[in-house]
């Protein structure tokens, strides 16, 4: 099988129009893409899939929330403060990059002429003859800069140099946590590498953060500030109450969505890779923080998968332990096994739709790139000619989101669960004195109010030693309107009281799944793309018939008016099917047409030819051998249709049926 020739894929689904620049016409913006027909088909399939997988066999709630959301809530959920990634100038040209980006660019690029090289010294000290040729490999570095960097205007990151050993071992240290640095860390390495712009080789700035959020404004007067959302998970856990009473008070329960979401990158690259808009979905499963068992852990738990801790990245390594989910979860590699179960159900849909089971792993979250309410976090990676893409992320993320929601808007986002027997605990217990505090403060009672019922119980029990410890038998407190009021013994009491308790009252732990289904259709083309031995320029993408965008090719032998009744008929049964297909009567001949269909991913052909007219017959090709069966009209029909409902699969069908030869015309056309 040839090398992978990513700029022969990309000229691929460009021409077969999977997608394009958005805006094309007008010049394109970075970051924005349109999908095309196959695109969208493939894209839908997949999501289909995943509905399937997910949504349906794990009995989920589906909600499909508002994309405009307004400031308040992205606030209290942190994204206006914390949505942010890092970026450095060219200090003389003002392009932009994203500083972790910039730092991996230029370092892989340092280890590839290393490679380059150190391979020019070897061949030197082994055949002397060839000293001419030492200069060819440069390209190599060039065309690792341009890979980094795209436009390449000049040779400015990865002179051909030799590495010293422990330079090169620098390097593979940083870039095996480089996830793990935040901006003084990465200015720091800047500054030691001497890394400069990838295009011009120019100094760059200081790391300034930037919110990747989209802001905007809800309504005429541009008063109520709004935002595109960053994520869809949001409006999961503000329809929190509604969710838990749609399943009649039960947990564990999970919710999902899928949906578009926006991030203003910072240097949009990579094609479907980094984009600004693009479609995700999500899985928020609340559980009982005291019990993150899954009821379906048993059927998974023998399941290896390929993890790739954070203490081994820490260590400055990047090798993978396979280890089956049960034992990882035993040992805590994997935190709990709700987390675990959903590691391997993430696992089984990307090798369902395709993915290359030998390119994927699952790499920890380090503590610096962790959030400090997560337990645990993994992220489903996907190797690709870009590198190891996150495709997936799952985190438990503990009682975070609905915790600070429910503070923010005084709403109960809890469960109640019946106790088996009741108990007796010690508790502080707040009481105001209605009678006087409203008159004390007045219009600011309720903020004052809010105040004190927010503070926790050792808050409140100091607040009580400092009312009796206080000469005046006062106290100042701050509330959150930033004024100052006294307190004193009239207007409250605390006490420890014993209180009988039947049910217990708690907020869920979240874990969530995140998909990028951008990103896995992209992986999933690279996986799936090939040529054909001795014909570089035959392009194939053997998609799973799952989600090919076309089950099948129906086609005529040519354009002759002879086929175009049971070409009709043929077209009209396989609707009748649900069988999408497409019909190729162009005049060019049947190689090229079965060559162009291969390339937008169509597992299997019909052929009409002067033998079907004759004795009702046609042939059935599968892309991928190339192989053909011809059988009664109704037979490929009924086999057709098994195959697309995978109830059989070529191979068994090759065992029963006898192989014809190929169309006169050949697939050499």
């Amino acid at each position: 099988m040839a090398k992978f020739d990513r700029a022969q894929l990309e000229s691929l689904l460009t021409k077969r129009f999977f997608y394009a620049p958005s805006f094309g016409i007008y010049g394109g913006v970075a970051g924005l893409y349109d999908y095309g027909p196959t695109g969208c088909a493939l894209q839908a399939n997949i999501t289909s899939l995943w509905r399937s997988h997910f949504v349906l066999e794990e009995d989920m709630l589906e909600l499909d929330c508002s994309i405009m959301t307004p400031a308040e809530v992205l606030k209290t959920s942190g994204h206006v403060d914390k949505f942010s990634d890092w970026m450095v100038k060219d200090t003389k040209t003002g392009d932009i990059y994203r500083a972790d980006h910039l730092v991996k660019g230029v370092l892989e690029a340092r280890l590839e002429s290393h490679v380059v090289a150190k391979t020019q010294r070897l061949s030197l000290v082994t055949s002397p003859a060839n000293a001419g040729d030492a200069a060819a490999p440069v390209s190599a570095a060039g065309a690792s800069a341009k890979k980094a960097g795209k436009k390449g205007k000049k040779d400015a990151v990865a002179p051909i140099v030799e590495l010293s050993e422990q330079v090169h071992t620098e390097y593979e240290h940083v870039l095996s946590q480089l996830d793990n640095y935040g901006g003084p860390e990465l200015d720091d390495l800047i500054k030691r590498f001497d890394i400069r712009a990838l295009d011009t080789g120019n100094p760059v700035t200081a790391a300034v953060e930037f919110n990747l959020m989209f802001e905007s404004s809800i309504g005429p007067t541009g008063q109520l500030k709004g935002y595109l959302r960053p994520e869809t998970a949001q409006g999961q856990f503000l329809n929190f109450k509604r969710l838990l009473e749609f399943n009649n008070d039960r947990i564990p329960f999970a919710s999902a969505t899928i949906g578009k979401a926006f991030r203003n990158e910072i240097s949009p690259r990579a094609g479907l890779l980094r984009v600004r808009e693009f479609t995700m979905a999500e899985i928020e499963h609340f559980v009982d923080p005291l019990n993150k068992s899954h009821n379906r852990f048993a059927e998974v738990k023998h399941v290896p998968l390929r993890f790739l801790s954070a203490t081994t990245q820490l260590q400055g390594r990047s090798d993978v332990q396979e280890l089956a989910i049960g034992e990882a979860v035993a040992q805590k590699i994997v935190d709990n096994e709700t987390l675990g179960y959903f590691l391997v159900r993430i696992y089984q849909f990307l090798i369902r739709i395709g993915i290359n089971l030998d390119r994927l792993r699952f790499r920890q979250h380090m503590s610096n790139e962790m959030a400090h309410y997560a337990c645990d976090c993994w992220d489903a990676e996907i190797h690709t000619s870009y590198g190891w893409i996150e495709c997936v992320g799952c985190a438990d993320r503990s009682a975070y989101d609905l915790s600070v929601h429910a503070k923010k808007t005084k709403e109960r986002l809890t469960v109640q669960v019946p106790l088996p027997e009741p108990i007796v605990e010690d508790v502080v217990q707040l009481t105001i004195n209605k009678k006087v505090f409203g008159p004390k403060f007045k219009k600011a009672a309720k903020v004052v109010e809010d105040y004190l019922t927010q503070l926790s119980e050792p808050q409140l029990l100091e607040l009580k030693a400092q009312l009796a410890a206080s000469a005046t038998g006062t106290f100042t407190v701050i509330a959150s309107d930033g004024q100052s009021y006294k307190l004193d013994p009239s207007l409250l009491s605390i006490d420890q009281v014993q209180v009988k308790r039947n049910v217990r009252e708690f907020v869920p732990n979240v874990i969530e799944p995140s998909f990028g289904l951008g990103r896995i259709l992209y992986a999933l083309m690279e996986h799936a793309y090939w040529v054909r031995s001795g014909d570089e320029q035959r392009g194939v993408l053997s998609f799973p018939t799952c989600v090919a965008p076309f089950k099948c090719l129906v086609l005529p032998l040519s354009n002759s008016e002879v086929f175009g009744p049971m070409v009709q008929s043929l077209t009209r049964q396989l609707r009748q099917m649900k069988v999408p297909a497409k019909v190729d009567d162009s005049s060019a001949s049947i190689g090229k047409r079965y060559a162009r269909n291969d390339e937008l991913g169509t597992p299997f052909a019909l052929t009409v030819d002067f033998q079907s007219v004759k004795d009702q017959t046609i042939t059935l090709r599968e892309r991928d051998s190339t192989q053909q069966i011809r059988q009664p009209l109704e037979v490929v029909l009924d086999l057709l249709k098994k195959l697309v409902a995978e109830e059989t699969t070529w191979t068994d069908i090759t065992k029963q049926y006898p192989l014809v030869a190929k169309q006169a015309e050949g697939e050499d056309n």
